[in-house]
């Protein structure tokens, strides 16, 4: 199948064929794209049922109002479109000294295909400040996706400390959080597949 590769230190970009992956863009998401990015955050959000506290579940997961202000509080969505549908979706938010990585969620049916490390290896890339991500503690297959892609886990004493510096949540979202912090950086000409952001 046909894919396109930025090289970063080309610019250019060059078809090639990776077996398995259809035709895909990473971009950044539209206006009128936010019940789609919607749709596909209750889809994924669905994996959390039964494993976070049962009081910071609630459905739906999200609304289009809370989407909305998170919009407005300046998370920046990118979505990884694959034969002209978004399959998964990222943002990401300027927050004073730090980026983070926000809502990262991919349709149940498409994941375990790379989207979501292609997402988090653009945002990765494409910032030059320290990056943030917090996700529930008790979601062990988010840490151990985070951490194959660069993030370690903050000490326990000063995730906390950085969840209220950083995200405007509830103490009890604080309690069953964790913060992972970008470790790693990528060397350049790391290639990935995209095609424009």
């Amino acid at each position: 199948m046909q894919n396109a590769i930025i090289d970063p230190n080309q610019g250019e970009v060059s078809p090639t064929t990776t077996e398995g992956v259809a035709p895909a863009i990473i971009r950044r998401c539209r206006e009128d794209e936010r019940a789609t990015i919607l749709a596909i955050i209750q889809a994924a959000a669905e994996a959390y049922r039964g494993v976070i506290p049962d009081d910071c579940w609630h459905e739906p997961y999200m609304t289009l109002r809370e989407l909305d202000g998170e919009i407005a509080a300046g998370v920046e969505f990118r979505g990884y479109e694959m034969d002209g549908a978004l399959v998964g979706v990222m943002g990401v938010q300027a927050v004073r000294d730090v980026d983070l990585i926000r809502h990262a969620y991919v349709l149940p049916g498409q994941q375990g295909r790379g989207i979501g490390g292609e997402l988090i290896t653009h945002l990765r890339r494409k910032s030059a400040r320290r990056m943030l991500v917090g996700t529930w503690s008790a979601a062990d297959w988010a840490i151990r996706f985070y951490q194959r892609h660069g993030f370690e886990p903050v000490p326990t004493a000063q995730a906390p400390k950085l969840l209220r510096a950083y995200w405007n949540i509830s103490e009890r979202q604080i309690e069953a959080s964790v913060v992972l912090a970008d470790v790693r950086p990528i060397p350049a000409g790391t290639p990935t597949r995209f095609l424009r952001c």
